[in-house]
């Protein structure tokens, strides 16, 4: 099989050579950004409302736009949805990305024709930039797993509407259709277990060499094929060689996906969501994903903790600090304006702009004052195994809050692969880890407002057992890292195991 025009070196090398110019470019093309949705914005029925004609500059910006979030969007969502044009952007919608919210039920997130190419291109670019900087070229020749919500699109208001992944889908380069696995057909399957089945009837015998998705789902792949065939993923599939992964934290699946493939691939990170393509790992050697800062999309940062505040700053891009905990605000060629995606990050680099991914705004505990954040238990939790040597699934963590005095706690519930030999000190020790992270949690603890955490084992699979349950099993959906109340702990109570608790 021919290596693919677009995956072709000279043509990857030509990308990288523009992604690297563009780094020292960033703010001046935020600047412009700016000023090309403002240019748009005025002529929508939006951009009227809220006179977007009066602004030539950010400060202006901030003071005409506020910051919202999907309810707050949602009239004007809603006259879209009813066929009217010129709303948040200029004509129509070309898509509605479905998507649900935990407060809002569904929401419809407009994808434009200009927005559309943000989506496909980054994805695009990431490999290229992999194949330019490591010259591995081979895996363009195999097969390669992009696995997609269904395709299968209805209409709303006129306006096909579905998964953004099944969206994507339809955009696959027609040359790029026969490496591409799953199956359409397997692909529209509903049903998240007949699903995984299939895929891996398709895949089994293939020559597989690159296999994207979430980490929990590679997971339940490779365990299944591991099930089937009896070998390691990497001796199953010889030429599997690169591993494209997003939307959670990939360092808590590391250990165990390397387990299961048995030998060492690279791996891309992205951070794309319905909103748009944000960032991408263009690098094998730095930390950090680069910002996608020259794809139609601005990008504003606000000091996490003053997210929910009447008036918090707000920050462009040239003013962002390295270390800082910020909640990412966005407003983009899709009609999107000043819109809070929930998520929030942390600068690693700003020559050039890299980022990780901290956590969501609505993820966290502070049910005692201490607002513990999911980058810290995730981080916590992940030295603790291994110093101990312990192979982790899965884990969330709730508050527990008693009517007695002292008595309140942090419960994790945690899902071992490898059990500690000593589960109470294993959370003692875990405990000791917050602490260090969290001097709010500290000092409750020390105060003695606050038991030290309490561990409660869940049975193998239990996770899986309670996403079925709730009607979330595979895909895109995964269990949040940490709550503020008790409604995933006390659903998961059921699947907690008879060993002896911390």
């Amino acid at each position: 099989m021919k290596i693919k025009s677009f995956l072709a070196r000279p043509f990857a090398n030509y990308i990288y050579k523009g992604i690297q110019k563009g780094m020292s470019a960033a703010v001046a093309d935020q600047d412009n950004i700016l000023r090309s949705l403002l240019k748009t914005g005025r002529n929508t029925e939006f951009g009227k409302e809220t006179k977007l004609a009066q602004v030539s500059d950010y400060e202006g910006f901030k003071q005409s736009i506020s910051i919202r979030d999907y309810e707050q969007l949602k009239p004007w969502i809603e006259k879209i949805k009813e066929g009217k044009h010129n709303i948040l952007w200029k004509g129509k919608p070309i898509y509605f990305a479905k998507t649900s919210g935990t407060t809002s039920g569904t929401k419809y997130i407009p994808i434009t024709k200009d927005s559309i190419p943000n989506h496909i291109n980054t994805a695009r670019n990431a490999l290229l930039c992999y194949m330019a900087e490591t010259g591995n070229a081979r895996f363009a020749n195999g097969k390669m797993i992009f696995l997609s919500g269904s395709p299968e699109l209805e209409r709303i208001g006129g306006i096909p509407t579905g998964r953004l992944s099944g969206i994507v889908n339809h955009h696959v380069p027609r040359y790029l259709r026969t490496n591409q696995l799953p199956s359409y057909e397997t692909n529209c399957i509903e049903e998240w277990e007949v699903k995984l089945e299939k895929i891996v009837d398709e895949t089994i015998a293939q020559n597989m060499t690159l296999i994207s998705g979430i980490p929990p789902w590679m997971q339940m792949y490779f365990d299944e094929l591991i099930k089937r065939s009896g070998k390691k993923v990497g001796d199953l599939f010889p030429n599997f060689s690169v591993m494209v992964q997003g939307g959670v934290n990939f360092e808590p699946y590391r250990k165990k996906l390397f387990e299961s493939i048995g030998r060492k691939v690279d791996t891309i990170e992205l951070f794309p969501a319905s909103e748009g393509f944000f960032a991408f790992q263009d690098s094998q050697n730095e930390e950090g994903l680069l910002l996608n800062t020259n794809s139609g999309i601005f990008f504003e940062f606000v000091p996490a903790g003053e997210i929910y505040n009447d008036n918090p700053t707000r920050l462009s891009l040239k003013d962002v600090k390295v270390g800082k905990n910020y909640a990412m605000i966005i407003s983009s060629n899709a009609g999107l304006w000043g819109y809070n995606l929930g998520d929030t990050v942390k600068f690693v680099s700003t020559e050039p702009y890299r980022l990780v991914v901290t956590g969501r705004t609505k993820h966290f505990i502070s049910a005692f004052g201490e607002h513990v954040i999911g980058e810290e238990v995730e981080a916590s939790m992940l030295e603790m195994a291994a110093e101990e040597n312990v192979s982790i699934t899965e884990f969330t963590v709730a508050p527990y809050v008693s009517a007695d005095q002292g008595k309140s706690y942090h419960e994790w519930f945690v899902e071992f692969e490898k059990e500690p030999g000593d589960l109470n000190n294993f959370a003692a020790l875990l405990d000791q880890k917050l602490r260090k992270k969290n001097v709010y949690y500290d000092d409750l603890i020390s105060g003695n407002i606050l038991e030290p955490l309490k561990i409660t084992p869940v049975k193998k699979n239990g996770f899986i057992d309670y996403m079925r349950s709730i009607g979330k099993l595979g895909g895109q959906n995964k269990v949040p890292r940490l709550s503020n109340d008790r409604k995933i702990a006390d659903a998961l109570s059921k699947w907690k195991t008879e060993m002896a608790t911390a």
